[in-house]
């Protein structure tokens, strides 16, 4: 098998993966009822399901200017994805008084 072979079979599995986790994640915030949730399936799905599909583009393409790019995309949404989810669960947990009654009866 070829170096060029491999590399493609590599992206290939990158690029399936990471659209199986996107479903994936699709169905979970489906399927979960709490807000809270949802959002934790909607931000793993994004971060590494993009993350994986970025990952095979980047094999696939071979090291280039290119490449470069898509890696400082890779970056900025592994870094930014999580940032906004903690800030949006932040701001739920702070501005829902039923989810403070919620815990208190579940710690009793």
């Amino acid at each position: 098998m070829r170096l060029e072979e491999f590399s493609f079979w590599i992206a290939a599995l990158f690029i399936v993966a990471g659209f199986c986790i996107l479903i994936l994640a699709v169905f979970g915030t489906y399927r979960f009822n709490y807000v809270l949730n949802r959002m934790h399936a909607a931000a793993m799905g994004d971060t590494l399901g993009i993350g994986s599909i970025l990952i095979g583009i980047m094999i696939l393409n071979g090291f280039d200017f290119i490449t470069l790019k898509v890696l400082f995309i890779l970056v900025f949404l592994w870094c930014a994805s999580p940032v906004s989810s903690h800030l949006i669960s932040r701001l739920e947990v702070t501005t829902n008084k039923e989810l403070e009654k919620k815990c208190e009866v579940e710690r009793e």
